[in-house]
């Protein structure tokens, strides 16, 4: 795990919601899994500037019913306070679940 990786699961274990970290879906190996929530939170560097293949994994991830939440390591070091609360705020308020029988 990177440092804002640590950082951020440091703060995250002690939700009343549960994530798990480094949490396999499919082929792609996720940062933090809230599972009750449906949402993907991921720590990124640089490399994943515009990235081709995030892209595609994001595409994969909200075809299982997911949201996907970005944030960059820097801002998560440094802005840790406003990255946290849009990680609540996307906990407090998931969006609504689809109908019995529709795909995600």
């Amino acid at each position: 795990m990177t440092d804002a990786e640590v950082y951020l699961w440091s703060h995250l274990r002690h939700w009343p919601v549960r994530f798990r970290r480094q949490e396999p879906l499919g082929a792609y190996i996720c940062d933090f899994v809230c599972y009750s929530k449906r949402l993907i939170i991921e720590a990124d560097g640089d490399q994943h500037a515009d990235s081709e293949h995030d892209k595609t994994r994001e595409t994969y991830l909200e075809s299982l019913g997911f949201r996907v939440l970005r944030f960059w390591n820097g801002d998560i070091l440094s802005e840790t306070d406003s990255v946290l609360d849009a990680i609540w705020e996307a906990v407090s308020n998931p969006p609504p679940q689809p109908a019995a029988g529709t795909p995600p």
